[in-house]
């Protein structure tokens, strides 16, 4: 009975044990995840992102976010947790070890005659013949009579006092930490017991396995269906135009999981009626364009019109149901569109290359959606070749504000922001018709936009000059200020509804024939990963060109204070194309921002490899001269948007031109060095 006892009592403590080792570390990832997210969550403070409700911290707010079924299932465990430890605390007093001298109130070595009077003491108070309470007969029976036997008994007290137990000494004892009842396999008891043993054992790994194998083969790494980005690599064209991105971006398995249903209907009718002169429908067959509109599959219409209610800033006009569906829509957006970027800078061709034009057109998207400008505000206007999308993401904003500010020779955002603080108030007070709190709020914003610059390298480590086929190494160092002097900062999205961190993407691409060589996302939230990264490329960098400890030391330890001064280290390594000069380009794209991109010029010259194999050196032509291989020009140049084509958007005719005609003006150089040799 006594081991019966012990291996229930065990149970509960199995239990606690089985749930405290996932339990516990799991508590402390969540609440490391929160303690960071909180600690770089430095967002917007103008009125407008501060009414958005984005950042409020109202008590139903925090418990609404709580409210998650994580959250309450990790809450629900530990209150389990609680209560089995206290039910342990309390259960172990009520298991009473078999101590005969304690049982009759007695000392340890008391004397016979002491034993015998407390015996009938004891007797007296629990006899059967003098207690009727069948409790009292239990006690009697189990415990009193068998103490006075052990001790009364010559051979079983030398027992006890030799080996703790009357019946001399006593083998291991194992116990089962499982209740009593499962412990008896008689009748029903042995059934649960097999069940348990069954489902605990055999089924209870196959259905998490079921579960893990499911889900893993319906989604990647990022939690994008493998059905979208097999859709998005299908559809995904090398002159894909920034204009024609959208038609991809909706194709998303997500997006057509979202339901129609028969009431929207009328809603969607009347959302496509605000946003129709954003669809690009031909105004000349209008009804033929509307009804081939209509006629898509509906899953693609809801979507398209739901992106287009964001970019319009028109979400106030949708049906409950339909709210539901757009906030669905632009959760899934910033994750969807970055496999859509990823999908537009794989290897397409032998050379490793991806494509540029669709890449750029995947940034722009996802910076209207963040910013909710529509599309058609990045048409060239006014002398800018951005339009007027960068002034619409400033608060209070609008096509008419544009318009007057224009008049005072601010055409372009790099116009405003070149201002002094005085004359930026006095022209929107004065000329917009802001109050001074819509005015501050713009100065705000115009603090916490990030400036970008780039300085890039690329070389072949160890050697002079680039030839080719060497695998030649990029080193970009990209630099982000802003006015207000944080590094990392949420940007100013008051119409999205979401936390969204600034991307950027670096891009080394050569534009006249569309190809991406290397890319890379940078994000400036998190510098202590940043500084590990970059400090263990150095090291690595410096240990392959041979340096000394103190070499190395001073390079990684300068490498963290660039780090913290807001710079990130971008590498990465590519082949060396044929002989040749090339004008490459370097792109740093913002994913959050608009008119924050910049590009920077870099010219690479390839030498032809000599026959032995060694290395030629420096090759003197007339012009300027190429140290190394490279010639880096830092230039930033604004963006230019050709009817919201940006500079990429030739067609796909004018793209085979360009090829052909270089293709042509290679194999002519080629030959005029042949009649040369």
């Amino acid at each position: 009975m006594g081991a019966s006892e012990e291996n229930s009592s065990l149970f509960p403590i199995f239990i606690l044990t089985i749930m405290a080792l996932p339990l516990v570390p799991y508590t402390m990832l969540k609440l490391c995840r929160a303690a960071s997210k909180k600690a770089k969550s430095t967002h917007c403070q103008c009125s407008v992102c501060l009414r958005s409700g984005k950042y409020r911290k109202s008590i139903f707010k925090r418990i609404s976010n709580f409210s998650t079924w994580s959250n309450l299932t990790l809450v629900l465990l530990w209150v389990v947790m609680v209560v089995l430890v206290y039910y342990v605390k309390h259960i172990s007093h009520e298991i009473q070890v078999f101590e005969p001298f304690s049982i009759l109130g007695l000392e340890p070595g008391a004397s016979d005659s002491e034993i015998k009077k407390s015996y009938r003491r004891l007797s007296i108070q629990y006899h059967p013949d003098k207690n009727p309470d069948p409790e009292a007969h239990n006690y009697f029976v189990e415990f009193i009579s068998k103490a006075y036997q052990a001790l009364t008994d010559p051979i079983a007290r030398e027992n006890f006092e030799k080996y703790g137990h009357p019946d001399g000494r006593q083998g291991f004892q194992m116990g089962i930490a499982l209740p009593q009842f499962l412990l008896n396999i008689d009748g029903a008891s042995g059934g649960i017991l097999l069940l348990g043993i069954v489902g605990v054992c055999i089924l209870l790994p196959l259905i998490m396995a079921v579960i893990y194998l499911s889900r893993s083969s319906k989604y990647s790494g990022n939690y994008v269906m493998h059905h979208t980005l097999s859709t998005y690599y299908y559809f995904m064209k090398p002159s894909l135009a920034p204009s024609k991105v959208m038609d991809v971006f909706i194709k998303a398995a997500e997006y057509m999981e979202i339901p129609v249903r028969r009431s929207d209907g009328e809603p969607l009718q009347k959302l496509f009626m605000l946003v129709r002169s954003e669809l690009n429908l031909d105004l000349k067959n209008i009804k033929q364009e509307q009804a081939k509109f209509w006629k898509q599959h509906p899953a693609l219409v809801k979507t398209e019109l739901l992106i287009q209610a964001q970019l319009t800033r028109e979400s106030g006009a949708l049906s409950p149901a339909l709210l539901r569906d757009f906030r669905r829509m632009l959760e899934l957006a910033p994750r969807l569109l970055e496999e859509l970027m990823k999908m537009a800078i794989i290897p397409h061709n032998p050379q490793g290359h991806g494509w540029l034009r669709p890449a750029i057109g995947v940034v722009e998207l996802s910076q209207s959606i963040v910013q909710a400008v529509p599309l058609s505000a990045r048409k060239a206007s006014g002398g800018s070749g951005e339009g007027i999308a960068p002034f619409l993401q400033l608060p209070h904003f609008s096509e008419a504000v544009v318009k007057k500010i224009a008049r005072k020779k601010v055409r372009t955002f790099q116009d405003l922001q070149d201002m002094t603080m005085q004359e930026r108030a006095e022209l929107l007070t004065q000329v917009a018709g802001f109050s001074s709190a819509e005015s501050l709020d713009v100065e705000t914003v115009l603090e916490i936009m990030p400036s970008v610059t780039i300085d890039i390298t690329c070389e072949t480590e160890g050697e002079e000059g680039i030839q080719e086929g060497d695998i030649v190494t990029m080193h970009a160092w990209i630099t982000l200020k802003r006015c207000s002097g944080m590094i990392g900062a949420l940007p100013h999205a008051p119409y999205f509804p979401f936390h969204k961190d600034e991307n950027f993407w670096l891009l080394l691409a050569d534009s006249v024939s569309n190809d991406v060589w290397l890319s890379q996302k940078v994000n400036f939230m998190d510098e202590a990963a940043a500084i590990t990264a970059a400090s263990k490329a150095i090291q690595e960098a410096k240990e392959g060109s041979g340096a000394s400890l103190k070499e190395i030391s001073s390079a990684v330890k300068e490498t963290v204070e660039k780090v913290k001064s807001g710079s990130r280290l971008v590498m990465g390594k590519f082949q060396a194309p044929a002989e040749g000069n090339y004008n490459l380009t370097s792109y740093c794209l913002c994913d959050s921002w608009i008119g924050c991109d910049i590009k920077t010029s870099l010219k690479m010259k390839v030498l032809k490899r000599s026959r032995a194999g060694t290395r030629g050196g420096a090759v003197v032509e007339e012009g300027p001269s190429v140290e190394d291989g490279v010639e880096e020009e830092k230039e930033e140049i604004e963006e230019e948007y050709d009817d919201y084509e940006s500079e990429y958007s030739e067609d796909e005719e004018d793209v085979k031109d360009v090829e052909s005609k270089g293709n042509g003006s290679s194999s002519d150089s080629s030959d005029a060095e042949e009649e040369d040799e």
